[in-house]
């Protein structure tokens, strides 16, 4: 079974790279740890954890989207809600949610989900953002909890993965034929291939 171990990178979009970086950067304290780029690309990484990180591509004429209510139910095409980051001490969350408010943003109260404490906001791009402290005593990763009153039948077979409900590899590709292709940014950090 393959082993995960984090979000590589959360992929966002923006038309004003300096407001992004002013805000994830220099108001939350993400450092800025790569920039991809040419005229008319951009693509640059802030840090979130020792292992994560969030990305936006830079496009003119992305414009911020409206502010939706995390969590209030939408019809039609839909792809996103909010993403929540996760603070190390129930402290960070009202450090969070002052230097927010002093920047101007709205901020919600902070709330209590039984497993977290949050806070709610939207960054410069209208994307929401929820920060996430875990309840001491709490760990829904060591042990799983299915709250749901009505569950599927699939939620009610348990946490653990059953990779046999899809169909097995049969033909695995043989590492010799194992090939990796330059994309962007391939070139900003191993030379230009000839």
């Amino acid at each position: 079974m393959v082993v995960f171990n984090g979000v590589n990178h959360l992929a966002m979009a923006t038309g004003d790279m300096d407001r992004t970086i002013l805000f994830w950067r220099d108001l939350l304290g993400m450092r800025l740890v790569a920039g991809l780029g040419q005229p008319g690309y951009r693509h640059f990484f802030f840090q979130i954890s020792d292992s994560d990180l969030i990305a936006f591509f830079e496009w003119s004429g992305v414009e911020p989207v409206p502010d939706k209510e995390h969590g209030r139910p939408v019809s039609g095409p839909f792809i996103f809600d909010h993403v929540s980051f996760g603070v190390e001490a129930e402290e960070d969350l009202w450090e969070l949610k002052d230097r927010l408010e002093a920047a101007g943003f709205n901020v919600s109260d902070v709330i209590d989900h039984g497993f977290i404490h949050s806070i709610y906001a939207h960054d410069p791009n209208g994307i929401p953002i929820e920060f996430s402290h875990n309840v001491a005593g709490i760990d829904i990763r060591r042990e799983p909890q299915m709250r749901d009153k009505v569950p599927s039948s699939l939620a009610r077979e348990g946490a653990e993965p059953h990779p046999d409900k899809w169909p097995a590899v049969k033909n695995p590709t043989p590492p010799s034929e194992r090939v990796v292709y330059p994309g962007a940014g391939s070139e900003l950090f191993h030379g230009k291939k000839d």
